[in-house]
């Protein structure tokens, strides 16, 4: 029993559902094989990722699309023990490219409500700014969520953070708070600590998503700690994106002992080797998590999810 509440569904795009997607759609890809495409996951930065990320998406065009990936997500979450799952989805990736918002919105919403009665997760959508397209389509997306009514629980912000400073959205994220939403944002994880403290003064951010970095600034940590600010770590994707060097380094055992309120997530499965119980894995492997540290880490996810 526990909550995921980092994860994108589009990266939870699993090859299988990429060319089955793609043979519904009729979208030629440029790989020859499943193989094929999984030798291109070999990732450098967070900008290898994104290249490929958002590739990858051109096989979603319809409610169907969207309903079918978010209940394979959810069937994998339920095994991995998942019984509330928060996920991200990144409305300008589809609207840019000319998917109808409705189309994304209403394939979530589809798979959403009845994720209870299929997979016993309870789940919710969080619509994600994408922070390297144009600023001012932050706002224009979120009027269009507003006008089709998306069940959202809440507001992000991802994509390619440096350079993309928190500060560039404050006025979308007001509108959000107004309009009774949660807040969460991407920040520290290739961007400075700055970019965290961005996240909860100006934007109004009640989690971060990522916020490793944070480390590296000891107030920042002590305002984290008194706060009891959320952290929604993701061991897997830090390590295949190269933020940390290997699992053995991951930083998760000093957040937990400087007293910071730490879960674990997947981020983007698919393409990170990993769910959220292969997190827990790894660490248990690489880092020596013990038990009551898993448990710890369980508790602070159902602790820091929005119900």
């Amino acid at each position: 029993m526990s909550a995921e509440l980092h994860v994108h569904i589009e990266g939870t795009l699993e090859p299988e559902l990429i060319f089955a997607l793609a043979e519904r759609n009729e979208v030629s890809l440029p790989y020859r094989d499943i193989a094929d495409l999984r030798s291109r996951y070999e990732f450098t930065d967070l900008g290898s990722f994104l290249e490929l990320y958002y590739a990858n998406m051109q096989v979603l065009r319809t409610a169907q699309d969207f309903a079918d990936l978010t209940r394979a997500y959810l069937a994998r979450a339920a095994d991995a023990g998942v019984t509330r799952a928060e996920f991200f989805f990144d409305p300008q990736a589809h609207t840019s490219r000319g998917v109808p918002l409705r189309e994304v919105v209403d394939g979530l919403a589809d798979a959403v409500a009845g994720s209870g009665r299929e997979f016993g997760v309870d789940a919710a959508m969080i619509a994600s700014i994408v922070r390297d397209r144009p600023v001012q389509e932050a706002g224009e997306v979120f009027g269009e969520l507003l006008r089709l009514h998306a069940p959202i629980i809440g507001l992000g912000l991802d994509s390619a953070e440096v350079g993309h400073p928190p500060s560039l959205f404050e006025d979308v994220f007001a509108r959000a708070r107004a309009e009774g939403l949660h807040v969460v944002a991407h920040a520290g994880e290739e961007g400075p600590p700055d970019y965290v403290r961005q996240a909860l003064d100006l934007l109004g951010a009640e989690r971060i998503d990522h916020g490793i970095r944070s480390l590296e600034d000891p107030e920042l940590v002590a305002r984290l700690v008194d706060e009891q600010v959320p952290l929604t770590v993701c061991p897997l994707s830090n390590v295949r994106l190269g933020v940390v060097d290997s699992i053995e380094e991951h930083p998760l055992r000093r957040m937990l002992d400087a007293g910071l309120l730490v879960t674990v997530n997947s981020d983007d499965p698919a393409y990170f080797g990993g769910y959220v119980d292969d997190n827990f894995a790894a660490l248990h492997t690489g880092l020596g998590l013990t038990y009551a540290e898993h448990d710890t880490l369980v508790r602070n996810s159902l602790e820091a999810a929005f119900t």
